[in-house]
């Protein structure tokens, strides 16, 4: 069984160390860094803008997986893509139409995510998918770090697995929220192909060692079978 992708989010990071942490990152083996962009209208949260990004870019060989929980998010796309961002992934709940906003980001050269909240079902974006690079599945009520995954949610992951094989899409499903030693098994499991983490990993002392673990590596190189 193939090893996800792991993305470990800057959320959890200490923000006055930012460099230091991707520096983490990079050395970790982990293949991307995801930022979560809030705005404190979407979610109760603020985080950092597009400078952010464009700062750390030099400093970094990783994927950046921006993950936009804003409204009006089709208003951003462009100050991001120009700041460095490999992945623009944007909220269902959060823009009106779409199939627009995921057409901008690839006209702009870059990847494209829709996500979804707990609350949403995978029917609200299903046609959708023909057209997205990402789906990002919510396991926890996006805003702040260090909630539990809400097991129900891996059953999202599954379909949208599910309909990938059936419609020869060619998208990405990742995960966030909540993963963790005792949780990433049943996230690959579901059939994940990118887990986001954030306190698991900036709160382990061997960093390298906690990417091997939510990756699922066993002792001789191998992945686990869940």
């Amino acid at each position: 069984m193939k090893a996800p992708i792991l993305a470990p989010s800057l959320l959890a990071a200490n923000f006055s160390h930012l460099a230091d942490a991707e520096g983490e990152i990079e050395a970790s083996g982990a293949e991307w860094t995801h930022l979560d962009v809030m705005d404190g209208v979407f979610v109760p949260e603020l985080t950092f803008g597009a400078k952010m990004v464009a700062d750390l870019r030099p400093l970094s060989r990783t994927v950046f997986d921006v993950h936009l929980m804003t409204v009006n998010p089709e208003n951003l796309i462009e100050k991001f893509a120009r700041s460095g961002a490999d992945y623009i992934t944007f909220h269902c709940e959060a823009a009106v139409h779409c199939h627009r906003v995921l057409c901008s980001i690839k006209d702009l050269g870059k990847e494209a995510g829709i996500s979804i909240v707990p609350s949403t079902p995978v029917a609200a974006i299903e046609e959708l998918l023909p057209f997205a690079d990402l789906v990002l599945v919510m396991t926890v009520n996006p805003g702040y770090g260090g909630q539990k995954l809400i097991p129900h949610c891996l059953e999202k992951v599954k379909r949208l697995v599910r309909l990938r094989e059936e419609n020869g899409y060619s998208y990405l499903v990742s995960v966030d929220g909540g993963v963790n030693p005792e949780t990433a098994a049943m996230v690959r499991g579901a059939g994940a192909d990118v887990l986001v983490a954030g306190e698991a990993f900036f709160k382990a002392a061997d960093k390298a060692a906690m990417a091997a673990i939510l990756k699922g590596y066993q002792p001789g190189g191998q992945t686990g079978a869940g």
